[in-house]
C-alpha cells in the first residue's frame, strides 16, 4: 500500500485546491454581472471571519470524536452541497439575484470550507507518518500539485463557457464545478486510510488552550507584538486581489481599445500567473530567510505587495500587459515571503505547547482579522472610485492599496528590529 500512498495524498491535494480554484479569483466578476459589484467584499471577507473560529472547532473534533479524514470529507460535502445549491440559485434567478439568498449558500459554503485546509494537511501528515514517511522531505512535493490543481480550476473556469458562449469564470456556472469537485472529494476522503482520534491529546488542557488563546502571552514581548501587529495590517492585502482583480481585467472588454485583448477576454488565466509565481517563491524561502533575516525578508514582502498594486494601477490589457504580467509574477514573492517565513519566524521563536497556538494567532491575524478588514475595506474603496463613481477609475483604487502597502512598510521598517537570535524562543 506504500507505493500508492503518495498518488493518494496527491489526488486528495488536487481536487482539495481546485474546489477554491474554481470561484476564487472569478467570483467578483459573476457577482458584477448580477448587480452585485458593491458587495463583492462583503463576499471574500466572510473566509475571513469563518476562519476565525471554524478551523478551531473542526480541529477539536478531528482530535476527540470523528477521524480527521471522516471530518475532512464531510465538511466538503457540505461545503459542495451549499455551492452547488448557489450554482442551481444563479441559473434560476438570472439577473435578478438576492444578495440574502445567494450570501447565505456561500457563506454556508465557506464556513464548511476553511477548515478543510487545515484537515487536509493533518490527514497527509497523519497518513505519511503512518506509512513511515519524512513530512518535512515528503509533503511538500505533495502539496505543490494542490497549486498545481487550483491552476488548472482557474483556467478551466476561464477557458469553458456555456451554451450562450460567455465564459465560466463570469457566471455561475463555476460554483456548479466547485460543488460537483467538493462532492467528489467527500466520496473520495472515505477512501482514505484511517486518522484515528487521539481521544486523549486535548483532556489536560484547558478552554484557554484548546483555542490557542495562550499564546496572546507573546504579545507581552514588545517586538513580537509589534510583528503581530503588521502582520495583521498586511494581511489585510491578503485577499484584495482575489476579489477585485477579475473584474477589473474584464472590464477592459467595455473600453473599444482593448476589447479584442487576450488578457481582457482570459482575466482568469492571466490571473493564474501568480499562482504558478507562488509555487516557485516557496523555493526562494530558506535562502531569503538564511540571507537576509525575517525582517528583510518581510520588508520585500511588503514592498512587493506595493509592486503588485501599483502595476495594476499602470497596466493594461495592450500595451501595458507587462505590468500586469510582472505584477502576477510579484505576486510569488508578496504571499510567500509574508504567509510562509511569518509562520516560520513564529515557529522559531516559540515552543512547547504554545507553538500551535501561536500558528493559529498568525493564522488569525492575518487571514481572519486582517484579511476580513482588508476586504471589507476594499470594497470601499473600489465602490468610490468604481462602482459608485461618475466614471470608473479603477488605477485611483490600486494606488490607495499600492500606497497603503507603502505606509506599512516604511512603519515597520522603522518599529520592528531584527532579533538578535531568532531561536531564541520567547515560551
Amino acid at each position: 500500500m506504500n507505493k500508492s500512498i503518495k498518488l493518494r495524498l496527491i489526488v486528495m491535494n488536487i481536487i482539495q485546491w481546485a474546489v477554491w480554484g474554481s470561484y476564487l479569483t472569478s467570483m467578483g466578476s459573476y457577482l458584477a454581472s448580477v448587480g452585485l459589484a458593491t458587495r463583492i467584499g462583503i463576499f471574500y471577507s466572510m473566509q475571513g471571519i469563518v476562519s476565525i473560529f471554524m478551523p478551531t472547532l473542526m480541529g477539536i473534533i478531528a482530535d476527540k470524536f470523528i477521524p480527521a479524514q471522516k471530518l475532512l470529507g464531510m465538511c466538503q460535502g457540505i461545503a459542495g452541497a451549499a455551492m452547488l445549491g448557489a450554482g442551481f440559485y444563479g441559473m434560476t434567478a438570472g439577473t435578478e439575484v438576492s444578495f440574502a439568498v445567494l450570501f447565505s449558500l456561500y457563506a454556508l459554503s465557506v464556513a464548511f470550507y476553511m477548515p478543510t485546509i487545515a484537515l487536509s494537511n493533518s490527514v497527509a501528515y497523519n497518513i505519511l507518518e503512518r506509512n513511515g514517511y519524512d513530512t518535512v522531505k515528503d509533503f511538500p512535493p505533495i502539496r505543490v500539485f494542490g497549486t498545481i490543481g487550483f491552476i488548472c480550476a482557474m483556467l478551466f473556469v476561464n477557458f469553458v463557457k456555456n451554451g450562450d458562449g460567455v465564459q465560466f469564470q463570469h457566471t455561475y456556472n463555476q460554483f456548479f464545478v466547485s460543488g460537483i469537485l467538493g462532492v467528489a472529494m467527500f466520496i473520495y476522503c472515505f477512501t482514505l486510510p484511517e486518522c484515528p482520534c487521539s481521544k486523549n491529546s486535548t483532556e489536560s488542557q484547558s478552554l484557554i488552550e484548546r483555542l490557542g488563546l495562550n499564546a496572546f502571552s507573546l504579545f507581552r514581548d514588545r517586538n513580537m507584538a509589534i510583528f503581530f501587529i503588521f502582520s495583521m495590517l498586511l494581511g489585510v492585502a491578503l485577499q484584495i486581489t482575489n476579489g477585485f482583480a477579475n473584474p477589473f481585467i474584464s472590464h477592459f472588454q467595455g473600453i473599444e481599445e482593448f476589447k479584442n485583448a487576450w488578457g481582457a477576454q482570459n482575466a482568469n488565466a492571466l490571473i493564474s500567473i501568480s499562482q504558478v509565481s507562488e509555487t516557485l517563491g516557496i523555493l526562494l524561502i530558506p535562502v531569503a530567510m538564511r540571507l537576509f533575516g525575517i525582517k528583510k525578508v518581510m520588508l520585500i514582502a511588503m514592498f512587493a505587495w506595493v509592486l503588485r498594486f501599483g502595476l495594476f494601477g499602470a497596466g493594461d490589457p495592450g500595451s501595458g500587459v507587462w505590468m500586469l504580467i510582472l505584477s502576477m509574477i510579484v505576486y510569488g514573492v508578496a504571499f510567500d515571503f509574508f504567509n510562509i517565513s511569518g509562520s516560520l519566524y513564529v515557529n522559531m521563536r516559540t515552543s512547547g505547547k504554545i507553538q500551535n497556538s501561536a500558528q493559529g494567532l498568525f493564522m488569525l491575524m492575518t487571514n481572519g482579522i486582517g484579511a476580513t478588514i482588508g476586504t471589507l475595506c476594499a470594497q470601499a474603496v473600489v465602490n468610490h472610485f468604481v462602482y459608485n463613481a461618475a466614471e470608473q477609475n479603477w488605477s485611483a483604487a490600486w494606488y490607495v492599496f499600492a500606497a497603503y502597502a507603502l505606509v506599512v512598510a516604511i512603519l515597520f521598517m522603522i518599529l520592528f528590529k531584527q532579533p538578535k537570535d531568532t531561536n531564541e524562543k520567547l515560551a
